[in-house]
């Protein structure tokens, strides 16, 4: 495995808002948001790009699980899933990005304007309404 920002999250030895973890893929809060309980969506094994991955529909039944918790969690209008191949990829591991949206919350294009959480009660609040949205939970 390499010794990436994501990886280190993955083994537990960086701190994140964790919303769900299982053998496929982890998902935690973004520490830098669009929107306050914006996911990452990682895979556990370490690829950089959405062409290395193989397991490739795993991986997406969990980017769509956490899409839905996302808006029924947070009772969003609905959801921004995007991702990025080694262009504007921010760390070179395989990351979706869940984006709760709402109409008119400002969201143009590709600009993405980023917030934060005030504390880390906040987050976890957050990561515990889209966790309770999962299946299974």
């Amino acid at each position: 495995m390499s010794t990436d920002l994501f990886c280190e999250i993955i083994t537990g030895e960086r701190p994140a808002t964790i919303v769900h973890s299982d053998e496929v893929a982890v998902s935690f809060l973004d520490a830098r948001p669009v929107f306050k309980g914006h996911v990452l969506v990682v895979p556990r094994v370490h690829v950089e790009t959405l062409a290395d991955l193989v397991e490739v529909g795993p991986f997406f039944e969990r980017v769509q699980a956490m899409a839905r918790a996302v808006e029924e969690g947070l009772e969003a209008g609905g959801t921004f899933v995007a991702m990025n191949n080694r262009v504007s990829q921010s760390v070179a591991h395989l990351h979706v990005h869940v984006v709760p949206r709402t109409r008119k919350d400002g969201l143009r294009g590709f600009f993405w304007p980023r917030t934060t959480y005030a504390s880390a009660e906040e987050a976890e609040s957050y990561a515990e309404r889209i966790a309770k949205a999962l299946p299974g939970h």
